[in-house]
């Protein structure tokens, strides 16, 4: 049996309980060691077998995973964040089911929720955003055309940005170009949750010169919108003049 396991943002009393379960009864764990915090193998039990993915290609992966099943073994794969979210979790999916090795898979805390609660900030916030957008900069990878930053920056949505902070430049001006404004605040997060985390805000003006000034070269979410500034308006699920099926409304 091979669970996949959402390890959470980095903080390592931010996995789920049922992460930290599975990762206490694994005979083998598989983590993506150039992003999973190391720590949390301190969950794994004595003699359990440890590979880290970064220095593996798939092929080797499943070779793991296929000896654990011969040999009767439960393996964990260890996704930092979210497994939902740049896991690439789908084509393991599909080399398991071709073997007929059952699986199944544990959700986590993705860095985009550590980011907003270091932040202590709201994503939807009223008359200011009610969508978020969660995409990266294309790069060595590409993206669909269709969802190039530029066409993205339109909706002037809340954007949440992996993978992008080597990428600033070219980002900032897609930003720009694309339809938020010059003072459109942006929060760049540095390893969320973790305990080296580091929090810079600035403006989509500014972002490229922010992180060039700062170092900053991966491991970082950027946060562009609105929702982090002064003005919304108060929500209607606990105004006293509006009407829910909890309670009546009293002004």
């Amino acid at each position: 049996m091979v669970h996949f396991v959402g390890a959470g943002s980095g903080a390592v009393d931010l996995i789920t309980v049922r992460g930290s379960r599975l990762l206490s009864e694994a005979d083998v764990v598989i983590y993506a060691g150039s992003l999973v915090n190391p720590d949390l193998l301190c969950y794994t039990k004595e003699g359990c077998e440890i590979h880290n993915s970064a220095q593996m290609t798939l092929e080797q992966v499943i070779e793991v995973i296929k000896k654990a099943e011969r040999d009767e073994k439960t393996t964990v794969r260890l996704h930092t964040g979210d497994s939902s979210i740049y896991g690439a979790v789908r084509e393991q999916f599909d080399a398991l089911q071709e073997l007929g090795i059952e699986y199944d898979v544990c959700p986590g805390v993705s860095s985009f929720c550590g980011a907003a609660a270091s932040l202590k900030t709201e994503y939807t916030l009223p008359d200011v955003s009610q969508t978020v957008i969660i995409t990266r900069t294309a790069g060595r990878t590409p993206v669909p055309g269709r969802e190039s930053i530029r066409a993205l920056a339109a909706h002037q949505s809340t954007m949440v940005l992996f993978l992008s902070t080597s990428l600033t430049e070219q980002l900032q001006a897609d930003l720009l170009s694309g339809g938020y404004p010059a003072n459109t605040p942006v929060a760049i997060v540095y390893k969320a949750t973790w305990p080296e985390e580091r929090i810079f805000r600035c403006t989509v003006e500014t972002l490229h010169q922010t992180v060039v000034s700062t170092g900053l070269t991966k491991t970082s979410i950027i946060i562009v919108g609105n929702c982090m500034g002064d003005k919304y308006l108060r929500s209607l699920l606990y105004h006293p003049g509006f009407t829910t099926e909890f309670r009546e409304a009293t002004e």
